[in-house]
């Protein structure tokens, strides 16, 4: 990118302008890294699509029951394809990563069951859904299925803890890992992390379902966790695999007997995978699966791109520039709520729509603390296009994902920056 031509178009502090530009030529051995991923996920789509004889006759799309939706039904076939797996549920039905996280859950637990999470506390989203904070109608709770978990350690699973829970309680049926940090201050956990507990886990108890929410992950890596011993995956359309494109919708995707179970709970028993019309949505799913391998690739780069910055101008960020990512998300802690607000506002003035408004914190529907968000996305809510969100609480960590294209990434986080100077 050449740096010299943004003031062309904005007024950006000079020495934002040189330190961008630092910044820019000490990333290439990551951005390197970025493309291989990039290139080998490209591919993996290409055979995917090709292999399912996508055809023009995919983009129609049914209503009333949705009967025989080939296009919907090639699009899950795809998605089996790519993710390794028996079967997958891919519909517009479903609104949010939460809503396909929580039909996982109903569709494979039952009373008395428990479910075990190994990540520690869910995000903020599903506490609800299980039942442990008020608010929420008809949770797992509430329907007689109990809840366990257990933390990480230094970053990874507490081995000895999982193994000793497995064997004391037979209670046991799902075990929940969130891949992405969600809002906190650890890591994401990588594809080898992920193979290594799915292992481990299997050795004890084969009879435990393994179910991973893999929110912001896909297409991160070369693999998914669907490939390396999970049984179950899901996530939201309008984050990664979407591509900036799909105007809504998630997927769940493995087992078959197990994604079977989840439709029925989505539908009706009985009726299942056979319903749920498409609407006419089907060629913006395709189009923006395609799509999804380069866009994230963009988000990662601004990731990268950011964090060296951030750091440089002496804020905290994690992941570091060059350590080992997987997923889109970057942490930047300004240890100032107004710091964090006129970063998120910055944002929300770099993106192509409403950027003349600015968003400012609110009690958000399933969140703790008031949360600030910046989002000027064609979709509303789509992650993959550059977004800025943050619980307002110490020490004011704010949460940057997504972005169409390098470019306009980089605009956001310098206006962001510029307004952090102003009020300095």
């Amino acid at each position: 990118m050449d740096f010299s031509i943004i003031n062309k178009f904005y007024k950006i502090d000079k020495q934002l302008i040189e330190l961008s530009e630092e910044a820019y030529y000490n990333v290439q051995m990551q951005f390197g890294q970025i493309e291989k991923i990039k290139n080998y996920n490209q591919l993996k789509v290409l055979k995917s699509f090709q292999e399912n004889k996508v055809c023009d006759v995919h983009f129609s799309g049914t209503t009333g029951y949705g009967y025989s939706d080939v296009g919907r039904d090639t699009i899950e076939k795809i998605y089996s394809s790519m993710f390794k797996t028996q079967d997958s549920l891919v519909r517009i039905q479903f609104v949010s990563g939460t809503q396909a996280l929580s039909t996982m859950l109903f569709g494979v637990l039952r009373p008395q069951d428990t479910l075990l999470s190994i990540t520690g506390s869910p995000y903020d989203t599903l506490l609800k859904v299980i039942g442990l904070k008020p608010g929420g109608n008809g949770t797992l709770m509430e329907y007689g299925i109990n809840y366990k978990q257990i933390e990480l350690i230094n970053n990874d699973f507490d081995y000895d803890s999982i193994r000793k829970c497995l064997l004391t309680d037979k209670s046991i049926k799902a075990i929940f890992i969130q891949r992405s940090r969600g809002y906190t201050q650890r890591r994401s956990l990588d594809i080898n992390q992920i193979e290594n507990i799915c292992k481990n886990i299997k050795e004890y108890r084969d009879d435990v379902v393994i179910l991973v929410d893999n929110c912001y992950g896909e297409f991160t890596d070369i693999s998914e966790p669907s490939e390396v011993g999970a049984d179950l995956i899901g996530g939201s359309l309008i984050k990664n695999p979407g591509g900036t494109i799909a105007l809504t919708g998630g997927y769940i995707s493995g087992r078959k007997d197990l994604v079977e179970k989840c439709a029925d709970r989505l539908f009706s028993p009985g009726m299942g995978k056979e319903t749920g019309p498409s609407l006419g949505f089907n060629r913006y799913i395709l189009q923006g699966l395609f799509y999804a391998p380069h866009i994230v690739a963009e988000s990662l780069k601004i990731s990268v791109w950011s964090s060296y910055l951030l750091e440089k101008l002496g804020f905290s960020t994690s992941p570091k520039y060059n350590e080992k990512r997987s997923d889109i998300v970057q942490s930047i802690t300004f240890y100032s709520e107004k710091k964090l607000i006129e970063f998120c506002k910055g944002i929300q003035q770099g993106c192509p729509i409403d950027s003349i408004y600015e968003p400012e914190p609110w009690d958000m529907p399933g969140y703790s603390n008031q949360v600030i968000m910046a989002a000027g996305s064609f979709v509303q809510g789509a992650s993959l296009e550059l977004s800025c969100d943050a619980p307002i609480k110490e020490p004011y960590t704010a949460y940057l994902q997504g972005g169409w294209n390098f470019e306009s990434g980089v605009i956001g986080i310098l206006i962001g920056l510029q307004r952090i100077r102003k009020m300095c």
